[in-house]
């Protein structure tokens, strides 16, 4: 506020010194119209920030991972039952379930993610965390929430807050969903399976939101139609005959049959697959052998494969088994050696966000925002398992943004090539916090009353 009044202060005394001083004693030029003034929504988050930011730092310095947030569950479904909602615990595992039931209307599903990721922080923040654990294949590592759910959460508690005490604009059943393990694509599936949709309103609209590493901080994105990717994490051992290496010739040497398998991959994408449906397979990971010189018996590739339709989806899959299998063929590799190829449980179906609904949304939001603050932006090749709850049910209405997390000055600075930007889940981003949560907390806010409005 005070930089503001200093601001109109020097303006006001550069227009008395220039009318001062024109020699034909006419005013300056008219000046440019205000920008739009604060909104009332707005104007409460505003206020509410300091408190926000304190959730958030304490949200930041104590992560946890995936199935494991039992104490970010309780605190925050501590909060939501002091705003009167009714709230289940343990849904799905740690999952927190808050419904809000407010006469006949729409059903809106509002989900935030819980889970943090096995990653040691590295931003410099003084909250930055400083948790350890294990993870559960037994690995210690450092945890931090690298992919901006603390944000989520926060925006999402100051969303309940902002809709519980406006009652009176809105009627129907909020559904507020706090979910787990969103990072290893499983706790969307476990709170649909332990009957999300049965034992409590089934939801005709569901809206989430992520942060992003890619837009300025307080600028929403959104993509109609396909927004984010199937991702399957695929394992494939291959299987030889070991020997010595100084007698190869009697051996079946499955590091150069993985080889292979690599290379003949990439066909898949770069010439049986339509240019204009994008598609990824990447081997992470080729793991084989203990020693110079010995072949050994086994080798194992680790694959990512992202599209977007079921269709192109089974296809890959389907091409990878018939490409490991005829390489190995190929290689004269007998019947009971044949590679294995595994596609692990980890799946994370694509996320699609209905046309005609997201276009109805981002109207929604162009008008409540200033001009430039609401754009469109392309589809990615990241995960987001948001898109079960619309898989569940596709006449459910469901829509996720993006709300940019990057300072404008270093945003300017990477498109001018001074500089590189971390991505999410790298150990040095840290999203402009305030920015997200406000712009974040305000958007839910108004897309929920829209949709809930009364007649």
């Amino acid at each position: 506020m005070r930089h503001a009044l200093t601001a109109f202060l020097a303006a006001v005394s550069f227009t008395s010194i220039a009318a001062a001083q024109s020699p034909t004693g006419t005013p300056p030029a008219e000046t440019p119209p205000a920008p739009p003034a604060q909104s009332e929504i707005g104007a409460v988050v505003a206020k509410d920030m300091d408190g926000l930011m304190t959730l958030y730092r304490d949200l930041h310095a104590n992560p946890e991972l995936s199935l494991q947030e039992v104490n970010t569950a309780a605190k925050l479904a501590k909060r939501l039952k002091a705003l009167k909602f009714d709230v289940s615990e343990k849904v799905g595992g740690t999952g927190v379930v808050a419904v809000m039931k407010n006469g006949a209307g729409p059903v809106l599903l509002i989900r935030a993610d819980m889970d943090g990721l096995p990653v040691v922080e590295q931003t410099g923040l003084d909250f930055a965390s400083k948790v350890r654990t294990k993870t559960p294949e037994g690995v210690e590592t450092g945890v931090m929430h690298a992919c901006g759910h603390d944000t989520h959460m926060t925006a999402f508690i100051e969303t309940a807050k902002l809709l519980a005490a406006r009652k009176d604009q809105w009627k129907g059943t909020l559904v507020m969903i706090l979910q787990p393990a969103e990072e290893v694509g499983k706790g969307a599936r476990d709170m649909l399976e332990d009957g999300l949709y049965t034992r409590f309103p089934r939801p005709t609209h569901a809206i989430a939101f992520h942060d992003a590493a890619n837009l300025e901080a307080g600028v929403v994105g959104y993509t109609p139609g396909y927004a984010l990717a199937n991702v399957d994490s695929v394992d494939i051992v291959v299987k030889g005959l070991g020997g010595h290496g100084a007698y190869p010739q009697t051996t079946r040497d499955p590091i150069v049959l993985g080889a292979r398998i690599v290379t003949s991959l990439q066909t898949l994408v770069s010439r049986e697959q339509d240019p204009q449906d994008p598609a990824v397979v990447t081997v992470g990971s080729f793991q084989g052998g203990a020693k110079h010189n010995i072949i050994p018996d086994e080798a194992k590739l680790l694959l990512t494969i992202r599209s977007y339709s079921d269709e192109t989806r089974a296809r890959l899959i389907e091409g990878i088994k018939r490409i490991s299998r005829g390489e190995a063929i190929a290689a004269g590799v007998p019947e009971d050696r044949m590679p294995v190829v595994t596609v692990k449980d980890e799946f994370t179906p694509s996320t699609y966000n209905p046309p005609e609904f997201a276009e109805q949304m981002a109207g929604l939001l162009k008008s409540h925002f200033p001009e430039g603050r609401v754009v469109k932006t392309p589809a990615v090749m990241g995960g987001e398992d948001f898109g079960r709850f619309y898989r569940a049910d596709k006449s459910i209405n469901s829509f996720i943004f993006w709300v940019g997390g990057v300072p404008a000055d270093k945003l300017a600075a990477a498109k001018a090539g001074q500089t590189s930007l971390p991505s999410l889940h790298s150990p040095f981003w840290a999203p402009q916090a305030d920015k997200v949560i406000a712009t974040a907390s305000e958007a839910m806010t108004v897309l929920a009353l829209d949709i809930l409005k009364k007649d």
